[in-house]
């Protein structure tokens, strides 16, 4: 199916490419979200009539996103867990508990901005974590994670 993205989309393309995805895909995840619309006549006419103004909220989103990074970069958060004696942690710290942990501190971060690429923690120590605000723009964190007795 031939789309035209509407904002910039990881490993597909910028704002206004023409682009051919399988049809489940701009179905069910683009089209729906806002990041595409169906490569038609009118469609791609109503586009560049529109295009300013969408490359101008793009750029918008951008600079939004790279001030929260600023603010957030070499952040160190601390997170209590209990753990047993060798360092392993009764459970984990998930995305949930930084995002939880984050508020707190005062920043609003939701939960699809958070990366574990490892999936949650589980050890005491410091984890350096990416938060992706944009496209473009990450910060990294370093999350402690503390043991409490159990």
């Amino acid at each position: 199916m031939q789309i035209i993205l509407m904002e910039k989309v990881v490993n597909l393309g910028q704002l206004g490419d023409v682009v051919k995805v399988k049809d489940g895909f701009a179905r069910n995840f683009l089209i729906p979200q806002g990041k595409a619309k169906r490569a038609t006549a009118i469609n791609l006419k109503a586009f560049e009539e529109r295009r300013a103004e969408l490359e101008k909220q793009q750029a918008e989103l951008l600079v939004q996103a790279q001030a929260r990074a600023e603010k957030l970069e070499g952040f160190m958060l601390q997170i209590s867990q209990k753990a047993g004696p060798d360092g392993k942690l009764f459970g984990s710290v998930s995305i949930i508990d930084i995002v939880d942990a984050l508020k707190a501190q005062g920043y609003e971060v939701s939960k699809s901005e958070v990366r574990l690429p490892q999936g949650p923690l589980k050890q005491i120590g410091d984890f350096p974590i990416t938060l992706a605000f944009h496209t473009d723009v990450t910060a990294t964190i370093t999350v402690s994670v503390l043991g409490a007795a159990a």
